[in-house]
């Protein structure tokens, strides 16, 4: 449900990637390790899977040779206690209706294949520093319907024809064969 890559490849490949990835992890039994050599699409032995399993969500990152599999165990449990914190008590439907708040908590771990942060308190908190904002300002998706509203609800007894605003002068063209 979740892809986030840091090396661009063509969709039909990442398609390939995925069903390799998820029939590589998918066939392992609870009790093995959660380190597997990468497949032949994702690079062989130079890359490698990690991943774990809770209940029936899958996180699986993909990470070269010289990355420490425990190190990238405990960025997938904070990841995943971070989606709880967030979500309280995470499911596959919260990642697919919340899609940008997933990706947004992960680029607060993660960004350009570079880990940032895994204290989880202090990554809630910019996730709830972000929720103020969003609502402070009535929501990022609701922002072009209300620029649109306040635009038409400006009530001009006539179109100005000049435009001061300090030193710049601005002179509206004739307009009104359009309105």
């Amino acid at each position: 449900r979740l892809k986030k890559r840091f090396k661009d490849f063509p969709e039909e490949i990442q398609q390939q990637i995925v069903r390799e990835t998820f029939h590589l992890v998918l066939k392992r039994d609870d009790n093995i390790c959660n380190f597997l050599e990468g497949g032949s699409l994702i690079g062989g032995s130079d890359y490698k899977l990690i991943y774990r399993h809770y209940a029936t969500l899958y996180f699986v990152f993909c990470v070269d040779s010289s990355e420490s599999e425990l190190g990238i165990l405990d960025l997938i449990q904070v990841f995943v206690e971070t989606l709880d914190k967030c979500f309280e008590n995470v499911c596959e439907l919260d990642l697919i209706f919340h899609m940008d708040k997933v990706h947004y908590i992960l680029q607060e771990v993660v960004m350009g294949g570079m880990v940032l942060e895994t204290n989880m308190n202090e990554i809630v908190a910019q996730i709830e520093a972000q929720n103020r904002l969003e609502k402070s300002e009535g929501g990022l998706s609701a922002a072009p319907a209300r620029a649109v509203s306040a635009v038409k609800n400006i009530n001009l007894p006539e179109i100005p024809r000049n435009i001061n605003i300090g030193d710049l002068n601005i002179k509206v063209p004739n307009l009104s064969q359009f309105v």
